[in-house]
């Protein structure tokens, strides 16, 4: 997967500093994740299966 074909989009929540994750849908449903500090560097591939959990674990709280 190259990074520079995908398109990335930013959290509405994010601030204006930077600071703050972005992400891009893939082809087979899954999102690729990267720091927007770092948008060169190797992010997260995640599949669609594994997409869903992660977004079912945010909404539970498991990760704040």
């Amino acid at each position: 997967m190259a990074s520079s074909s995908l398109v990335w989009r930013k959290s509405t929540y994010s601030g204006h500093d930077d600071n703050c994750v972005e992400i891009a849908s893939l082809a087979d449903g899954g999102r690729a994740v990267r720091d927007s500090k770092h948008p060169n560097k190797p992010g997260l591939t995640l599949g669609a299966a594994e997409w869903q959990v992660f977004i079912l674990g945010v909404k539970k709280g498991k990760f704040g």
